[in-house]
């Protein structure tokens, strides 16, 4: 972790300034560390794969339409980006300034704890902005290699969905990196419930019980692959399989439905995992 200097703080400089400080030194911090380039790997592997297999195979349900193209290239692998690069920035963003004992050399300075937990996210956030950029400018590449500069408005309102997304997956992760005072537990727990869990229990939710999963941020997010699909899926679809078989619904958030749920994760969990920062000790 880079140190942050007093003379850089400048004695006691407003909030800020204080935030402006600690977003740079920890977005430097990112750039410098082994997991930025572990999820960049990642992101350049997956992108790769598409493209050698697209390109081989030449799919018909990629390659039959604009927007098929961009359905299936970027609305089934955009919130996996997303997640996983709340996991790899956010997870102990907060959680290891306790483990690792580093925010002693920090709130000595004096430096607020909110400048700490604001910094670090925006520099979380903007470090996660730059993997989920690589992989939309290479889809938009492989986009304009196939069918040239036809780029569909849906995948535009995609792409600031996603972005979206990741300001409400940045907040959930930063509120569990400041539940926990290890590293590793939090980032353990953010990952089985974005990768496992949320979708375990939306499935269950809707199709067993039949009640609309509105109350879980993955179904939210949903919004970012349906936006590409023509016409955009019904908000309530039910199969029947026939006389005494049941019933299977899916629902689907409608875009302003999806938009509220992720802005009130967002807000809500970033504003505990602060309040629970602000209170917990150095020990």
């Amino acid at each position: 972790m880079t140190e942050y200097k007093p003379e850089d703080m400048g004695g006691v400089p407003g909030s800020m300034r204080q935030t402006g400080i600690i977003m740079r030194y920890t977005f430097l911090d990112y750039l410098r560390s082994r997991r930025f380039y572990i999820l960049l790997g990642i992101t350049l592997l997956i992108d790769a794969l598409l493209t050698a297999l697209v390109g081989y195979y030449r799919p018909e349900s990629f390659l039959s339409s604009e927007l098929s193209f961009y359905s299936s290239w970027w609305g089934n692998s955009a919130t996996y980006i997303v997640i996983l690069s709340g996991i790899f920035f956010g997870g102990d963003a907060i959680s290891g300034e306790f483990q690792n004992k580093t925010g002693y050399f920090i709130i000595p300075n004096p430096t607020r704890r909110s400048s700490i937990y604001v910094g670090k996210w925006l520099a979380a956030f903007v470090a996660s902005s730059l993997i989920l950029a690589v992989f939309t400018a290479i889809t938009l590449a492989n986009g304009l290699y196939y069918f040239g500069f036809s780029v569909p408005y849906q995948f535009l309102e995609s792409a600031l969905f996603a972005w979206f997304y990741l300001a409400g997956v940045m907040g959930f992760t930063f509120f569990f990196s400041s539940l926990f005072k290890s590293g590793s537990y939090s980032i353990l727990v953010t990952a089985i419930l974005f990768l496992f869990a949320f979708t375990l229990v939306q499935t269950l939710v809707s199709s067993l019980v039949q009640i609309e999963p509105w109350f879980l941020v993955t179904y939210g997010a949903e919004i970012i692959g349906n936006v590409l699909k023509s016409p955009y899926p019904a908000h309530v679809s039910t199969t029947s399989f026939g006389p005494g078989g049941g019933t299977f619904t899916i629902y689907s958030a409608t875009v302003e439905e999806g938009l509220a749920i992720i802005a009130v994760y967002c807000i809500l969990t970033a504003v505990l995992g602060l309040v629970l920062f602000e209170r917990k000790e150095f020990t």
